[in-house]
């Protein structure tokens, strides 16, 4: 069984169209219906029992990706590559679907220009969005300014990638806001190369939840920090700055032996902290880089471009990474093991605790002259739990990691980890511990149940935004 040859003229399906028009082209339009369709008839891990109703819509997604792929001669490689995948998938009977090949073959770390396009289709689930590993399709948009290519030959990632969504299938029309290669069907894992974060998207909720959240709160927020509630791209960009040095931080630093943990099974306050720990190593490098660009600004020589650039946004990025984590983590998601929810009440209480973030007459609130050292602070000790980490036994580590937590954020008053554990769970395996943590082991604070409610159709709001709402 072969897939049909296309049998409309390639202009007739780009309409006369350039690739910064590629998601206004009927190519797309029946790319990403067919695609929709085809989801329609997938099981969760992304097979289909329907061959014949899946046939003309394989036919769709092969003749419009091969008339789109003219317009990114950049992913020749990879669009033959998805080509190649969906044919062998179908004459394999379209059962679990395996796109190894093209998954390779797909390197947008290659390709760091800002505003070049990609076209992006695979079987595969969404974080943040959906578990079944379904086609989605995308199209994207690089976002790599001057300032972030000079900035990144000191702070090197070359996996990191900055994208913005132009358009995309219901699989990312949810809270995802990364496109990572290990969430494609595959038959083995490749060394990924890669992992993608949309920008506009951060950017976007960022700016709609902290305006809502200075408004209730009733916080006057500086001059610097209210423009970038005005003004998307100066927050898309400061999102990449924060991102690529957080980012890199995963694999920085006196860890313990694997601290980003995503295939291990642990007390979700270890993600907290391993969180945290990357945000606030951004935000302590962005008051670095502020300092000496200042003091560079004042003596001389004059600044260049990107430095000026590197100097306004080292500012913004300190007050995205506070008010993104008190604002939106800290309320947004449920309340199962939220590790990005804790970090963000963990901000917030060590702030207030050391008496530079205040909440008083229902207003919020800061010592901004104080903030960072108090920032750094909490950063230091993050990086202290883990430099001791190292001449601990692992549980010892995770028990010493929730000491930390507990001292600033208040556990469940029913818990088990805050009351000690028992004898036989200290002596036992790794997962008694884990099974002893309750899913909402540090529930919310009274300020941020009230905020929550109030919040609660903002955050909701934010569900599939792009940069242009």
């Amino acid at each position: 069984m072969t897939i049909a040859t296309p049998s409309r003229a390639s202009h007739e399906l780009l309409d006369g169209r350039t690739v910064a028009e590629v998601e206004l082209t009927p190519a797309w339009a029946q790319l990403k219906s067919a695609t929709v369709a085809l989801q329609g008839l997938q099981a969760s891990d992304g097979s289909i029992a329907d061959a014949a109703a899946a046939a003309p819509l394989l036919d769709d997604i092969v003749e419009a990706i091969e008339t789109l792929a003219p317009l990114f001669p950049h992913d020749a490689a990879y669009l033959d590559a998805s080509i190649a995948d969906f044919q062998r998938w179908r004459d394999a009977g379209l059962g679990v679907p395996d796109f190894l090949d093209s998954l390779v073959a797909f390197q947008p770390q290659e390709h760091r220009v800002d505003g070049i396009r990609h076209l992006v289709i695979f079987p595969m689930y969404t974080q943040n969005g959906s578990r079944d590993r379904h086609v989605e399709a995308i199209l994207v948009e690089a976002i790599w300014p001057d300032f972030i290519a000079r900035l990144e030959t000191e702070y090197t990632n070359r996996l990191f990638v900055s994208l913005r969504l132009i358009d995309f299938t219901p699989g990312y029309d949810t809270n995802s806001a990364v496109l990572f290669p290990e969430t494609v069907a595959m038959r083995e894992i490749p060394t990924f190369t890669w992992g993608a974060i949309f920008q506009d998207r951060e950017a976007a909720r960022y700016r709609r939840v902290t305006r809502a959240a200075a408004e209730i709160t009733k916080l006057e927020l500086p001059a610097a920090a209210a423009r970038m509630l005005d003004d998307q791209s100066l927050t898309e960009q400061t999102f990449v700055m924060w991102d690529l040095i957080h980012d890199r931080t995963h694999m920085r630093g006196d860890l313990p032996f694997d601290p980003f943990m995503i295939k291990q099974r642990m007390p979700f306050f270890l993600y907290s902290l391993e969180e945290l720990r990357c945000d606030l190593t951004a935000f302590r490098e962005c008051v670095a880089l502020q300092a000496r660009l200042s003091l560079r600004q004042a003596q001389g020589p004059e600044l260049d471009a990107a430095e000026q650039a590197m100097l306004e946004h080292a500012g913004l990025v300190q007050y995205a990474v506070i008010f993104d984590r008190i604002f939106r983590f800290a309320i947004t998601g449920s309340r199962v093991r939220n590790y990005d929810g804790l970090g963000g009440q963990l901000l917030f209480a060590w702030l207030h605790q050391r008496r530079v973030l205040h909440w008083t007459d229902t207003s919020l609130a800061f010592d901004w002259d104080e903030v960072p050292a108090a920032v750094i602070a909490l950063a230091d000790a993050i990086d202290e739990l883990y430099w001791r980490s190292i001449d601990r036994p692992k549980t010892a580590h995770w028990l010493a990691a929730y000491d930390l937590v507990r001292s600033v954020v208040t556990p469940h008053p029913a818990s088990v980890w805050a009351r000690g554990l028992p004898d036989d769970v200290l002596a036992g395996l790794p997962k008694g511990y884990t099974d002893a943590v309750l899913d909402d082991e540090f529930p919310l604070s009274m300020f941020f149940e009230a905020l929550e409610k109030k919040m609660r159709p903002v955050i909701a709001s934010t569900e599939g935004i792009r940069g242009t709402d």
